[in-house]
């Protein structure tokens, strides 16, 4: 007696090859999240960059007086049209901490800005206004809260070289800290505390009347 071999029409064994993967990736998603198991599969990090090559040194010429730490929160929600957030579209919540300076630039001070008395008792100077400096932003202290994506965006990130690219929220939060600085009187701040060094300085060195005033030097 001969025993006949049934065999799989084809679009059987396509289901059982869907159904072979999805059990292989759930089995792994499992294993992830088991305590321990993952650290047998895990992956190991090496610093292989190569040394830091200096590019230009430049003689700095401003005095840094004063310097604030903000921190931002940023919403940023992207959607598309037609389709439902739930297939296409993205929302990040990030916290961005970070520093803007505000300096004085002693370097554009001329001839004519600063005044002497013949007994060299007292002194006038004229300085540039104080200028902020351009804000940045802590990456020990600067983290993503959540983020939201659809269907579509999850699939893409798959094949990304970098699935977790927060440059987005990062230029927002660096725009809005600069944002914040120009109203919070940085500025005046660092023309306040110019001041009191050039006043300490001169006056060490004998000067008895020193007055600093800031407008366009040169």
């Amino acid at each position: 007696m001969t025993t006949s071999v049934r065999r799989l029409p084809g679009w059987a064994k396509a289901v059982a090859a869907l159904v072979l993967v999805l059990a292989v990736l759930f089995a792994g998603i499992r294993l992830a999240v088991l305590p321990g198991i993952k650290d047998l599969f895990g992956t190991e990090t090496h610093d292989r960059s190569g040394p830091a090559l200096l590019k230009s040194i430049q003689d700095m010429s401003r005095y840094d007086a004063a310097s604030g730490t903000f921190q931002v929160v940023v919403d940023l929600d992207k959607d598309a049209k037609f389709l439902p957030d739930a297939i296409r579209g993205t929302r990040t919540l990030y916290v961005g901490a970070g520093t803007v300076d505000a300096y004085v630039d002693l370097g554009q001070i001329g001839e004519k800005d600063v005044r002497v008395d013949g007994d060299r008792t007292s002194a006038t100077l004229r300085l540039p206004h104080a200028r902020l400096g351009r804000p940045a932003l802590d990456p020990d202290h600067s983290y993503a809260v959540s983020k939201q994506r659809g269907l579509l965006d999850r699939l893409g990130d798959l094949f990304s070289d970098n699935p977790n690219s927060e440059q987005a929220v990062q230029k927002l939060a660096v725009r809005h800290i600069g944002e914040a600085a120009r109203s919070s009187g940085l500025t005046a701040r660092a023309e306040s505390n110019t001041t009191g060094m050039l006043q300490g300085l001169l006056r060490s060195l004998g000067f008895r009347e020193v007055r600093v005033t800031y407008g366009t030097a040169g």
